[in-house]
């Protein structure tokens, strides 16, 4: 197990509150226009112990949003979506007051079903609801460890089969069409050659802390080998125990707060609350490796 991860300590000049027992933390004193590498170090040793971070009151352009990003890796472009047109590698996360579907409603792990999944996310609120709109996170991890004995090993060495479009569960209508019919604002692109069908081990491996967790979202149609029928009913235990209240924290947001999450150790699920509201968000996610 790396060493970052296995603690959570944090220098003076950066204050780390959980949110609750099972992930998340607030994160004060953060500057990212003044933070060193031991700084940023620290940062990222937060973000692995708690894998989600909680920074408020950043006053971030776009520029600056993505040069922090880059110092957690490559940027990893969204499939389905584009980005502004300053800067392509944001995507703004748009629901206007017309709008009744939102971007990221069902529990998910960022670009699942594409080869190399997001290593990490970050979103900036920018405009905000009144009330609601927030985010709910669950601790992959947890859940795994939580499993029984047995259920742990009949999981190990299985497959899921992640997609991007499924238009079984759209009304018929590709992912694409979706999209322009229900979130009007949005930059709908198409995929191209983009390969957004991937199969990843049920249980994955974190590439830097050595934890398992269980891998299964919204993405996950199908497991490898398995009946359609057995299938259906394994996953659905799945995702009902990954996202059981004691494994989860919930997100407020305000303005000009910034979250961080890992995608390998987390789902996340946008609340859809906020109807005839306006939410406007800025998203950057960071390229990661395939699954093991």
């Amino acid at each position: 197990m790396s060493s970052r991860a296995a603690s959570s300590a944090a220098p003076p000049e950066l204050r780390v509150r959980r949110l609750s027992p099972a992930l998340g933390a607030e994160v004060e004193g953060f500057d990212p226009a003044a933070i060193d590498d031991a700084g940023f170090a620290a940062l990222y040793d937060a973000f692995l112990a708690h894998h989600v971070l909680v920074l408020r009151d950043q006053t971030l352009t776009p520029a600056a949003q993505l040069a922090l990003a880059q110092r957690l890796g490559e940027i990893h472009l969204h499939p389905y979506v584009e980005g502004l047109p300053e800067h392509p590698e944001i995507l703004e996360i748009l629901k206007t007051e017309t709008d009744t579907r939102n971007f990221g409603g069902r529990w998910h792990t960022d670009q699942m079903y594409t080869r190399e999944p997001a290593k990490c996310t970050m979103l900036y609120a920018r405009e905000l609801p009144d009330v609601g709109g927030d985010t709910v996170f669950a601790n992959l991890h947890l859940a795994f460890d939580r499993l029984s004995p047995a259920m742990r090993t009949v999981l190990t060495g299985l497959r899921g089969r992640n997609v991007g479009d499924r238009a079984n569960r759209y009304g018929g209508k590709s992912r694409r069409e979706l999209y322009r019919a229900t979130m009007s604002a949005m930059r709908v692109k198409d995929p191209g050659e983009v390969e957004t069908n991937a199969y990843h081990p049920l249980v994955r491996t974190h590439p830097e802390t050595g934890r398992k967790g269980l891998y299964v979202g919204s993405h996950t149609q199908e497991i490898e080998g398995f009946r359609i029928e057995e299938t259906e009913g394994l996953l659905a235990f799945l995702l009902e125990h990954v996202v059981r209240p004691e494994h989860t924290c919930r997100v407020r947001w305000s303005v000009d707060t910034l979250v961080l999450w890992d995608n390998r150790s987390v789902l996340h699920l946008a609340v859809n609350d906020y109807a005839g509201k306006r939410r406007r968000m800025h998203r950057i996610t960071i390229r990661g490796d395939r699954p093991f």
